[in-house]
């Protein structure tokens, strides 16, 4: 059996974001097929977790260091005085770096889980790298700065996008394939990475719920849902936006609606603003999102950055609970507005676009059937890992070919 070394920002577990459940899907696949051996950073709290993964997962080998770099003013410096990213300074353990230099031979293949990771890999490395793109991360960069109305952070993320689209795009060439959403390697494209040894790859949800029964419109609640996690920039100022813009209206017009956010940390600015709403609750982290599910009527995605594929979306169009989102939410997502769910273009759209599902039994079943079937057909695990295996296995045929190759040349 091949070797594998799985690099990877955090541990990815437990899967409470959509980022670390494609990690821990991925991760549980490749050590069906390789002998894994998992080298992370462990943040935040992932350190009382770990026995709980290795207890889950204990044919795979873990190689951990603490890390804690919190995100400041003065970390950034010390990312320009060191020529790299903040989150890639973020990263680094000096422990981690020895390790892996010292093993990294042994391995056939070496995945870089995030583009922060790249730094463990020595120079002198000649197995394969294979690059999993989480976001095209300079693009959500590129994005937040122009969202931003604080002239400081502006300038600041502004020239973080710089700094990680230089770093990503030389991961990105560096790479023997690169896996990435759609929209992602277009973006790669445009920012000069011109190769061929991209394939395509999707954050998915939670797709054993297409086993429950459909939802039905008479037995839902007046209510929106949202479920993310909140200590994300991108949600937070999605969620604010849509509180300020598009909730006022909509509580006009409805004056019983109640909305649902689900998601642990929420950040301070959220509670603030909910703290006059009173049909506004943040529920926290719910372990089980069916007791949510079974009684919302719609659910929104009010995006208004980010990169990639969402899993919020994904996993409320896999149980069949319409979704109202914006461009940016639907994002490499094959799904049309008015079929699969709403694509709503601004507030005043957004407001339209609730009101009408509220109101609409027969939009509101054609967006909940229709959901579920795209799900279905092009975004399940089985159907996304099976792809991945092709993609792998050509990367690891043409270097076997490569060698056999050389072999025969010198032997000639």
């Amino acid at each position: 059996m091949k070797t594998l070394l799985f690099l990877t920002p955090e541990l990815p577990y437990p899967a409470q974001s959509g980022g670390k459940l494609k990690s821990l899907k991925l991760l549980e696949h490749l050590a069906s097929r390789f002998d894994v051996t998992l080298c992370c950073p462990l943040k935040l709290d992932d350190a009382k977790h770990l026995k709980a993964f290795q207890r889950e997962m204990p044919h795979v080998e873990c190689i951990t260091d603490p890390v804690k770099v919190r995100r400041s003013a003065i970390n950034l410096l010390r990312s320009y005085a060191t020529s790299v990213p903040l989150n890639v300074l973020r990263t680094h353990s000096p422990l981690l770096e020895d390790a892996v230099a010292q093993m990294a031979d042994e391995f056939d293949v070496i995945m870089l889980d995030h583009y922060e990771v790249a730094q463990y890999v020595p120079e002198s490395y000649v197995g394969k790298v294979i690059y999993h793109g989480h976001n095209a991360y300079f693009q959500l960069w590129e994005r937040y700065s122009k969202t931003s109305n604080n002239p400081f952070y502006k300038i600041a993320t502004k020239l973080e996008a710089l700094r990680v689209k230089s770093y990503e795009t030389e991961v990105a060439r560096r790479a023997d394939l690169v896996f990435a959403a759609p929209g992602d390697i277009d973006a790669l494209r445009r920012a000069g990475v011109r190769r061929q040894n991209y394939a395509e790859t999707y954050h998915l949800g939670d797709d054993s719920q297409l086993s429950l029964p459909d939802p039905n419109w008479y037995q839902t609640d007046l209510k929106l849902v949202y479920v993310g996690f909140l200590g994300w920039e991108a949600n937070t100022r999605g969620l604010l936006w849509f509180i300020k813009n598009v909730w006022p209206q909509l509580a006009k017009k409805h004056p019983e609606l109640k909305f649902d956010v689900v998601g642990k940390n929420p950040d301070e600015r959220l509670q603030k603003a909910v703290e006059n709403e009173p049909n506004i609750k943040l529920l926290g982290y719910v372990d089980d999102l069916e007791t949510i599910y079974q009684t919302a009527h719609v659910c929104v995605a009010p995006l208004t950055f980010g990169s990639g594929m969402k899993v919020k979306v994904l996993n409320a169009m896999a149980r069949g609970i319409p979704v109202v989102t914006t461009p940016v939410g639907a994002e490499s997502i094959a799904a049309f507005h008015r079929c699969h769910l709403m694509v709503s273009q601004t507030a005043s759209a957004m407001v339209r676009d609730i009101d009408e599902l509220i109101r609409n039994n027969e939009l509101w079943v054609t967006l909940a059937v229709n959901s579920r079937e795209l799900i279905r057909d092009k975004y399940t695990w089985r159907a996304l890992f099976k792809a991945m295996d092709v993609a792998i296995d050509d990367v690891l045929v043409s270097d076997e070919r490569a060698k056999s190759a050389a072999s025969e040349a010198a032997f000639a």
